[in-house]
């Protein structure tokens, strides 16, 4: 029997008591829903909620006497120095598709199930309207949703050492925690959760792209061009859309690679399987080095030797639907791209018939 991807729901095991809510920083539109937001679950349902510390140094948010009793019940964190990552039990989003995905990144295991507001410029993640926004996070917190487990694609990079890195309280001189930092003799171990996409171009330089792609472990094809894309379906309406791929409902198991403008009239985007492993390289006599990022985030520049394994993460991200899984997806298809919107042809009157 094949599951009818609508029938997902949300159910608790307990009553939640833990929320993270994400806003986007530097935004002045967000800060009265977020305000709005916060007394509502703090006050109203008793939630312990958890929110960025740099989201309370808004000067907005910092000198509103009225806000400072809510404030002060808080639970705050910092990112790449906080793991908060047992503590919540769901997450609400206000903000574009950007605050998804940053949603995304501060959850390496598993995701709490996502809550999105549609507060941003394009609303293909985020399905709620802020307007009624208590009846509907009510609902969630009673478990009365659908659901839609967004998968995402686990990257590991590994790159040749080069260079000594010091570590100082547990924090690389990237930035990057050293947690999430494994050492091999001569190596660097890097691992990422990505919910959109992996991308590799250019860079800086003017030359083609030339990247090899194995498909576990044989090699299917090299790409001379801009660069690739390896999306999940959630990131298939994203840059691989732009690129001239395919739009993949996000309950299909799959994984796209799409090319960036190919050297090639004949190199079309296809889909794989999601239990396979990607390994990407720089070809072994190409002329320039290549850089990846993974959600637009970490980007840094691959060398010769180095090389970035991409399989299905076994840990998806969880998104609370408006409606259901099929009808949210077909509305943001046609309120964020206009899919498939044209005027209709008139129909016939009776003496053309004749």
């Amino acid at each position: 029997h094949i599951q009818d991807p609508a029938s997902q729901r949300l159910t608790w095991n307990k009553p939640p008591k833990s929320v993270l809510v994400i806003k986007k920083i530097r935004d002045a539109s967000l800060l009265q829903p977020f305000k709005e937001l916060c007394v509502y679950l703090t006050e109203e349902n008793n939630m312990i909620v958890y929110v960025e510390k740099k989201v309370l140094e808004d000067p907005a948010i910092a000198n509103d006497e009225n806000f400072g009793p809510v404030k002060k019940k808080f639970c705050t964190f910092r990112e790449d120095y906080d793991d908060i990552s047992n503590q919540i039990d769901f997450i609400i989003c206000l903000g574009g598709d950007g605050t998804l995905l940053y949603a995304s990144s501060l959850f390496q295991g598993s995701v709490p199930p996502v809550m999105a507001f549609h507060l941003g410029s394009l609303g293909f993640l985020t399905p709620f309207n802020f307007e009624n926004f208590q009846s509907q996070v009510t609902q969630v917190i009673e478990g009365n949703a659908a659901l839609v487990l967004r998968s995402r694609l686990k990257v590991k990079v590994v790159k040749e050492h080069r260079e000594k890195m010091t570590v100082q309280n547990g924090i690389e001189e990237n930035g990057v925690v050293s947690a999430n930092l494994e050492k091999e003799v001569g190596k660097q171990i890097m691992q990422y959760q990505v919910l959109n996409e992996v991308v590799v171009d250019r860079g800086p330089s003017s030359y083609l792209s030339n990247v090899d792609v194995f498909l576990n472990g044989h090699l299917i094809t090299t790409v001379q061009g801009d660069g690739v894309i390896v999306s999940t379906p959630t990131g298939s309406t994203a840059y691989a859309a732009a690129a001239g791929a395919s739009m993949i409902h996000p309950n299909v198991p799959a994984m796209m690679v799409t090319p960036i403008c190919p050297h090639s009239l004949s190199f079309r985007p296809i889909v794989v399987p999601a239990g396979v492993e990607l390994k990407i390289m720089l070809s072994p006599d190409a002329r320039n080095t290549a850089w990846v990022s993974f959600d637009g985030r970490k980007r840094q520049e691959i060398c010769h030797g180095d090389s970035i394994s991409i399989t299905t993460s076994c840990y998806p991200l969880p998104s609370i639907c408006f409606r259901d899984p099929v009808s949210d997806w077909f509305e943001s298809l046609a309120e964020c791209l206009h899919w498939n919107v044209r005027k209709k042809q008139n129909n016939f009157t009776g003496e053309e018939e004749e």
